[in-house]
């Protein structure tokens, strides 16, 4: 077998899961090459070695990143790709004892976590309560006051949203609390 997909989901507060998962992948023999949305990886069979993925949460600006990305390779990262605003990296093992983390400190890492709240938990609750919300209470409505199939089917249809979008919100909200305890609280 010369390369493997496999399906996986997470949420943007599951990073350091997602890189537990590929720092696993790899111990076993599979370097991941690609990483296509929404949970799809494509891994190359490689020789079993302990190397460290990391993930780090869009820090560079606009025209920042050929400086974001030469930081990390002054560091000894090999960056990968870019998904879903998370650049991947990742860094053998090389020396026992040699740092393996690519934040220097917990505020470095609160400030990710930060990130990760302002630029999608916000607009994820935006949409949730401007387009989900709205939109259900008028097929649900529409479903009871006229006999169409398609009202009831799009009744249906905004109904397991708002159950997706709730337990989306639930697990991230629940994530971002878990990661600033983690991080400690500034």
């Amino acid at each position: 077998m010369k390369d493997k997909v496999l399906f996986r989901f997470w949420t943007i507060t599951d990073y350091e899961e997602e890189e537990q998962f590929l720092t696993e992948q790899h111990r076993a023999g599979w370097k991941l090459r690609r990483y296509i949305l929404p949970g799809f990886y494509i891994f190359d069979r490689c020789m079993p070695q302990e190397v460290s993925y990391r993930l780090d949460f869009d820090q560079a600006g606009y025209g920042e990143k050929a400086e974001y990305l030469q930081l990390y390779r002054d560091y000894g990262w090999e960056y990968l790709f870019d998904v879903n605003c998370f650049s991947y990296f990742r860094k053998p093992a090389e020396r026992e004892g040699e740092d393996m983390e690519i934040f220097s400190d917990n505020k470095s890492r609160l400030d990710m976590v930060q990130r990760i709240f302002k630029r999608r938990m916000i607009p994820l609750m935006v949409v949730f309560l401007c387009c989900v919300m709205p939109q259900l209470v008028i097929q649900t409505e529409m479903s009871v006051t006229r006999d169409f199939l398609s009202a009831k089917v799009l009744a249906g249809i905004f109904i397991v949203l708002f159950i997706m979008y709730v337990c989306l919100l639930i697990h991230c909200g629940i994530g971002i609390r878990r990661l600033k305890r983690q991080y400690g609280n500034l």
